[in-house]
């Protein structure tokens, strides 16, 4: 663990409390249902989703996981699918994240008064089918706190707040656990985008962040915690290269969590964000491949 970098260790720490006592089960099924956030964090090994459930089997405890995760989904669409794609899977648990395309869409979004019926119909339901809920705050839609879309979207989390204190539900309050790792990490000079990878969707230090408060939300102690989080330093993280023109992918970079830590460091020592450094790294690498292949 002495390894990890100050990103690594930062985010670690700065997660919320649940507001209740309560504890997923070994053997209990627990659903995500969210956006697109959601649906990358259960497709990576090292996605929000699969943290989750590998921090958790790090402590004994197996779950099954439904993965109900459509990119671009917004409260209304969540609410049209949660007996299609939730409830009919009779999970134990229901994990709710929504809220930042509600406001990112703008005129396509959904209005803070009918999210309000929405999201209360979706708690309301899970409840009445014996689900138990875990509220999600939605996360920063790109990593500044005062930009317009955040404070417009500050009042649908006082909203989830509430909501969770009124429906008995648990809650993780990833939004404001990620402005404060954001705040503190820009401070400590890390550039660029730091939770991930395009203002909005997460990358893998992102995905640790919401995986330990969603963890903390559900009770972990402090030694569980530890043993969740040594579980994921060895988890591959794949960075994919693309041609910038078509769709074709050339062969992607796996590496460990572990090592992306040490590169975020390293980054951060050089002045320049994460994939701005990876970036220059591979390029230097190939550039190194083709001029030994040609003998110079």
């Amino acid at each position: 663990m002495n390894r990890l970098t100050s990103v690594c260790a930062a985010t670690f720490v700065m997660l919320s409390a649940s507001a209740y006592s309560a504890s997923v089960k070994k053997g209990e099924t627990v659903a995500f249902l969210g956006d697109s956030i959601t649906q990358f964090g259960a497709h990576a090994q090292t996605g929000y989703v699969n943290l989750v459930d590998a921090g958790l089997k790090a402590n004994g405890i197996d779950v099954k996981l439904v993965k109900a995760g459509i990119s671009g989904h917004k409260s209304n669409q969540m609410l049209a699918r949660l007996d299609r794609d939730v409830l009919k899977k009779k999970p134990n648990w229901m994990l709710l994240s929504c809220g930042v395309n509600d406001v990112w869409h703008g005129s396509r979004g959904v209005p803070l008064g009918q999210y309000k019926k929405n999201i209360t119909e979706i708690v309301d339901k899970a409840q009445a089918a014996g689900v138990k809920v875990m509220i999600l705050t939605a996360t920063m839609i790109k990593e500044d706190a005062d930009n317009s879309l955040n404070k417009q979207l500050a009042q649908y989390n006082v909203f989830l707040r509430k909501l969770a204190n009124d429906k008995k539900c648990l809650i993780a309050d990833l939004n404001d656990d990620m402005q404060k790792a954001v705040a503190k990490l820009k401070a400590e000079g890390y550039k660029g985008n730091i939770l991930t990878r395009d203002g909005v969707h997460m990358n893998p230090f992102g995905d640790e962040m919401m995986a330990t408060g969603i963890l903390k939300s559900f009770g972990l102690t402090d030694a569980e915690l530890a043993k969740a989080k040594a579980a994921w330093l060895k988890l591959p993280v794949v960075y994919e290269l693309r041609f910038t023109r078509t769709r074709d992918r050339m062969p992607n970079i796996t590496m460990t969590y572990e090592e992306a830590c040490i590169l975020q460091g390293r980054a951060k020592k050089a002045g320049k964000s994460y994939d701005q450094y990876l970036k220059e790294i591979i390029q230097k690498s190939l550039k190194g491949a083709v001029a030994n292949e040609l003998g110079k």
